[in-house]
């Protein structure tokens, strides 16, 4: 039976976190209130106003939402940021919109999942934060938002990543987020060199808990009822009466992303929920393996918080495509072209606040547009987790390797990369497919990671599982609440 975090297991290690943090200064906030940062004290709000976004200070826990202005210092909340593209470049009628990431601490949303599986253990003694030490198994963001939640909540990070992932992200880890590192080998598809060395620490450490972020309900949840809220919020503010929620693209990643298609579900039920993830890489498409790279979106295995039911559409980018793109919208040489061909100063200003995953999951929109043939009526939301502040050291990569960039490569890039981009190497996922795609799950799971085939069949045939995994976080508020009142910081702050 799959178990859900909603009561105290371990009420010594709960005293030694009320202790820590109340000493420390740690307030947690709710997952209301990340959702709604307008309902946090004012005087929070008010001590925020002199603290940097990435400042590794405990009140930024109360900045991880996606409604965080977009500023670097003295920000507070409004709505939530995003860029809608328009046809000169998609080359569709459908309205595509893009949720921006940057402006989360880290630069990527990744810190919102992080909380969604330390915070739960925390408030009910599943972490002792003066023992345990929190392993962040990662390829990427997460391991950064898990090393910045760490740090503000009391307890060391160990991050694990592929040792081919951008140099940016090692250097911060490194030296500012002070992290023990782990390297392992390959690239960011080589996932399950990450999952050995998590079952080394278990084998030879008892002061580790390792949050999986490909297993972490947690994760799913957070998106569900922060991610998928937002946006709605953003739909609601630019639909007419004529509009459809048409579709929602996601890169299937560690699935926790795209379980904010299953909140948009309970409200739209005929959106379309497309996964998104790399040709190299053909996992849900094709049974598929091998390297890619699109940082940050995780293969060859389905990942256990994955409600595949709730999948409709997978599509598959060839990588080649996202790294011209991030040329085309950040050299100065595409940046000219674009301008030349209509796309306003405005927007080319906004194209740098989406990384390569970003440009993957924009590039999937396009697909799933042309594919169903979607009007000016039809809406397609997808995410730019984080920003290309992320990959300079890829943009030098590349203008090593292919020499400066030019007018020429830009139309070329253009044109192939965007205007070129057609509807292969997608397939819509009927009971079947969507079935079969489940089922990978055991070779991963049961074989390799010790879950009960009972658990795996649970997830496929009990309707209730899923709503009670997204829908622990009320119980979580209850249980931060209760939390926070022993260490009784908040009521400075009422």
């Amino acid at each position: 039976m799959i178990q859900v975090i909603d009561k105290v297991t371990n009420p010594k290690a709960l005293d030694n976190a009320v202790k820590v943090y109340k000493e420390q200064g740690i307030i947690l906030p709710t997952f209301a209130q990340q959702k709604h940062p307008e309902t946090i004290p004012g005087k929070i709000q008010d001590k925020l106003k002199n603290i940097g976004l990435w400042d590794f200070n405990p009140l930024n826990l109360f900045r991880i939402t996606w409604k965080n202005e977009p500023k670097p210092h003295g920000g507070l909340f409004g709505k939530p940021t995003y860029i809608e593209l328009p046809k000169t470049l998609t080359g569709v009628d459908a309205r595509i919109v893009l949720m921006v990431g940057k402006y989360f601490p880290t630069g990527a949303h990744k810190v919102g999942a992080a909380y969604g599986c330390l915070a739960p253990r925390i408030i009910t003694g599943g972490f002792d934060p003066t023992y345990h030490k929190a392993v962040w198994p990662s390829t990427g963001n997460y391991c950064r938002g898990g090393a910045f939640d760490s740090r503000i909540m009391g307890t060391e990070p160990i991050a694990i990543l592929p040792e081919e992932m951008s140099k940016e992200r090692f250097d911060w880890l490194k030296n500012i987020a002070k992290s023990t590192v782990i390297a392992t080998h390959g690239s960011e598809s080589n996932v399950k060199e990450i999952y050995d060395k998590c079952w080394e620490l278990r084998r030879t450490r008892e002061d580790v808990v390792i949050f999986n972020q490909f297993d972490e309900f947690g994760n799913s949840a957070w998106h569900y009822n922060i991610t998928g809220d937002a946006i709605q919020e953003i739909y609601n503010e630019l639909k007419t009466t004529a509009s459809s929620f048409a579709a929602y693209v996601s890169a299937t990643g560690s699935a926790g992303t795209i379980a904010a298609g299953d909140y948009l579900r309970t409200q739209y039920p005929h959106v379309k929920v497309v996964a998104s993830e790399a040709l190299q890489c053909p996992t849900i498409l094709r049974n598929g393996f091998g390297a890619h790279r699109i940082e940050g979106i995780g293969d060859k295995h389905i990942p256990w918080i994955h409600n595949v039911k709730n999948t409709n559409v997978v599509t598959a980018i060839d990588d080649e495509d996202p790294m011209r793109i991030i040329r085309l919208f950040n050299e100065p040489e595409g940046q000219k072209y674009l301008k030349e061909i209509g796309i306003s100063q405005e927007l080319i200003d906004q194209l740098p606040l989406i990384g390569i995953s970003g440009v993957g999951n924009l590039l999937s929109a396009i697909k799933t547009a042309k594919y169903f043939d979607m009007t000016s009526d039809d809406f397609v939301f997808t995410i730019a987790t984080d920003s290309m502040e992320m990959y300079n050291s890829r943009l030098e990569e590349l203008t090593a390797e292919r020499g400066a960039y030019t007018h020429t490569q830009a139309v070329k890039d253009f044109e192939r990369c965007l205007a070129g981009q057609g509807t292969d190497n997608m397939r819509e996922l009927g009971y079947r497919d969507q079935k079969a795609v489940h089922n990978l799950k055991y070779f991963t799971w049961v074989e390799q990671q010790a879950k009960e085939v009972e658990d795996l069949n649970q997830l496929w045939n009990d309707r209730t599982v899923w709503d009670k995994q997204f829908n622990q976080v009320h119980r979580w508020d209850e249980l931060i609440q209760e939390f926070n009142d022993r260490t009784g910081l908040m009521k400075q702050y009422l």
